[in-house]
């Protein structure tokens, strides 16, 4: 029978060149735009990425021993990859010492901007939210926490309560979405529909993007770095939010690079959809956005579209089809044949095409 897995051949890094190549792409990044926007150190954007990077990294070292006495050890799905079965016991719950730190220092080197704290609430809400699932899943001994209704409220409520700050404070200008090209979509009622699926989608995107070591702190870092980029000229306040952000997730992965030392867990993939989607809807940018979460959205489409038809192939005895051999796709591409750090590798060079697109496209909005 004709073997039909993929593989990135002639490719295959391990989780330290990733980490130097990730490190080194971002620091490139933010000195490129502290350039171009004639930035002094200073005022720059390199400093708050700099001291939320190396914040996290020094912070992770003391952390990660007390999730261990805290017995906080990940419980590795058996039906998953078995190559995961020998990561039973890996401390998660990773982002209660990264999402404060990048949210706090976000918030203080903004001078304490009202947007700034609106957005940095907004994703410790989230963050709180896989927080008490994450903990739930540990006590009950099992990759099970919050039930799926129960979560889904909980980040009803905080996309809502955020949708009413922004309101608030941007009044109904923020309501038309811009595309390419300068079409503006004047959705008025609609937008705060989309607004609240937006910050749903986002969150729980990401949230699944968070199964292989590395890939969404280090997509999450890219996506963050590539916002601060696109909005700083208009909006220096959530750039910098963003960059602090971006930082406190390169610090994750200093930790989280294959193999990881902990994991991130609800805590910290929840936090990070809830900040990428607050800024994306406060600073107008839903369409810029939409290409930056092209990975996130990749993953939980793959999730959809595997759940409708293994349900559209059911058999009489009950039994459908799998359209992938796992989901979300990164688990698909490992069972194909392809290393976590093959996957990782791929997926961060994707996210900087993304970013470099979204820059791109902002030029035509």
């Amino acid at each position: 029978m004709e073997d039909r897995s993929v593989s990135a051949r002639g490719f295959n890094p391990t989780g330290t060149v990733l980490l130097i190549l990730l490190g080194l792409f971002l620091t490139g990044a933010v000195l490129w735009v502290d350039w171009q926007n004639g930035k002094s150190l200073m005022s720059s954007l390199l400093l708050p990425f700099a001291v939320s990077t190396g914040l996290v990294t020094a912070i992770g070292y003391q952390a990660i021993p007390l999730l261990k006495q805290l017995k906080m050890g990940q419980f590795i799905r058996e039906d998953g990859p078995q190559a995961h079965l020998k990561k039973a016991g890996t401390p998660t719950m990773g982002g209660v010492f990264v999402v404060p730190i990048g949210t706090i220092l976000g918030v203080i080197w903004s001078q304490f901007n009202p947007d700034a704290i609106a957005v940095a609430l907004t994703s410790l809400g989230y963050f709180a939210i896989g927080g008490v699932d994450d903990w739930k899943s540990l006590s009950n001994r099992k990759n099970e926490g919050l039930t799926p209704k129960g979560k889904l409220l909980l980040q009803t409520a905080i996309a809502i309560a955020f949708c009413g700050w922004a309101y608030y404070s941007r009044g109904n200008v923020i309501t038309n979405v811009h595309l390419p090209f300068q079409v503006v979509l004047p959705l008025g009622l609609l937008f705060w529909g989309l607004a609240i699926f937006a910050l749903l989608a986002e969150s729980n995107a990401t949230n699944l993007t968070d199964g292989v070591d590395g890939l969404a702190g280090g997509t999450g870092a890219i996506a963050l770095a590539g916002l601060a980029a696109i909005i700083l000229p208009k909006e220096p306040s959530l750039a910098i939010l963003c960059i602090c952000l971006s930082g406190s997730y390169l610090g994750f992965v200093v930790h989280n690079r294959n193999k990881a030392k902990v994991f991130m867990g609800d805590t910290g993939s929840l936090a990070l959809g809830g900040a990428l989607a607050a800024v994306g809807i406060l600073t107008e940018n839903l369409w810029v956005l939409f290409i930056l979460s092209g990975i996130f959205a990749v993953e939980a489409l793959s999730v959809t579209a595997q759940v409708g038809y293994y349900k559209a192939t059911k058999d009489a005895e009950g039994k459908g089809k799998r359209l992938f051999k796992m989901a979300p796709i990164h688990h698909h591409l490992e069972l194909s044949g392809w290393t976590e750090t093959q996957v990782v590798g791929v997926f961060y060079a994707i996210e900087v095409l993304l970013v470099i697109i979204s820059l791109l496209s902002r030029q035509t909005l």
